[in-house]
């Protein structure tokens, strides 16, 4: 065993006992219909491009969401029609920083917040295939959208990873300049689906 294996078995020996699920309180008020025309609303405010359309209409926006030529990746179980697209084979970060776009579907999205939620499930791959590619497109049904936090929570397994997205990756220097795609993609385009 090495000095490194050593090391994580320590720590994993350490944090084992705190892994435990998260109790959401419940909320004194009952779960509120979520505006889904105040979602787009918030997306669109972060800068992201907010696309909507009916169910049979995914595959063309998505399309239309491409550029001409694009390199674009997929996760596992992506429902969708996704022109050239190629599977995420357990890309590199090296071959992600290649590839144009990458597109996924979501868990659940927030209304008041403009927050989508990726727990890296079928359809939306891991972690870093959302954070590399300069481009995401990511697909939102209308019955993921609910209205705050609390009921985007309820909706999550703890057990599972998740990335909070609230438009592109956007950052500011010392001066306060605006600087996108430091940390993740710097476009974002939502297709809201109905």
């Amino acid at each position: 065993m090495t000095a490194r294996d050593e090391i994580l078995a320590a720590v994993r020996a350490a944090v084992a006992p705190a892994r435990r699920p998260v109790d959401v309180p419940a909320l004194d008020r009952p779960e509120r219909e979520p505006d889904v025309d105040l979602f787009a609303e918030r997306v669109a405010d972060y800068r992201a491009t907010v696309v909507r359309c009916a169910p049979d209409g995914v595959d063309a926006a998505i399309a239309a969401a491409l550029p001409d030529g694009a390199s674009v990746v997929v996760p596992e179980g992506m429902p969708y029609a996704v022109p050239g697209a190629v599977a995420d084979a357990a890309l590199t970060p090296t071959e992600l920083d290649a590839v144009t776009a990458v597109v996924t579907t979501a868990t659940v999205a927030i209304a008041t917040t403009g927050t989508i939620v990726l727990s890296h499930g079928p359809g939306e791959g891991r972690r870093v295939l959302t954070l590399v590619p300069d481009l995401h497109v990511c697909v939102v049904l209308a019955d993921q959208v609910v209205d705050d936090v609390p009921a985007a929570v309820r909706r999550l397994d703890p057990s599972r990873p998740t990335t909070w997205v609230s438009g592109p990756s956007a950052t500011s220097d010392i001066e306060l300049n605006r600087v996108e795609g430091v940390h993740g993609p710097r476009t974002l385009h939502v297709v809201l689906v109905g």
